[in-house]
């Protein structure tokens, strides 16, 4: 019985021996601290790469992407500023009154004349309260514009604020 394991145990050890020479110098080098934040270093480095690759397209102007409302204090600055205001409300409203330097596309009309609009400036949709604004904006966004936001409140709010308007 001795003899027997002295054989087990013989074989055990050779068979320890080749496993542990390779594993161990595989293992023991991902047991240093500077071996595991190197491969940390390499998988953030992948990942990041791949979102990069993702968003190969993308320029200065989708990075920074506006909020989906803005108040109106905001968007008179934007429109001092020299920012593309659009209107998406009727004729009719339009006539009533609205804001100096804008553009008229009425929503129902907008997804036909998208062309009329610039795709490399920001984009202010303004409307009667903000409803009308928000989907337009939407539609923009669906359409490839990044640089959309609408005005929360609308032009009863922007009149209210007593910002410039034109009957």
């Amino acid at each position: 019985m001795s003899r027997r394991n002295n054989e087990r145990r013989y074989r055990r050890s050779r068979r320890d021996t080749y496993q542990s020479s390779t594993e161990r110098k595989f293992t023991s080098a991902f047991r240093r601290p500077a071996a595991q934040i190197a491969v940390l270093a390499v998988v953030a480095l992948v990942i990041y790469l791949i979102l990069q690759a993702g968003n190969g397209t993308a320029d200065k102007a989708s990075t920074a992407a506006l909020p989906a409302e803005i108040s109106v204090s905001e968007a008179f600055t934007k429109y001092q500023n020299g920012t593309f205001v659009l209107d998406v409300r009727t004729q009719e409203e339009w006539d009533e009154y609205h804001a100096p330097n804008t553009t008229l596309i009425p929503l129902d009309q907008l997804p036909n004349r998208l062309t009329e609009l610039p795709k490399d400036k920001e984009i202010v949709i303004v409307c009667r309260s903000g409803n009308r604004s928000a989907q337009a904006r939407d539609l923009l966004l669906n359409a490839g514009f990044t640089q959309v936001t609408s005005m929360k409140g609308g032009l009863n709010e922007w009149r209210a604020s007593g910002y410039p308007i034109e009957p």
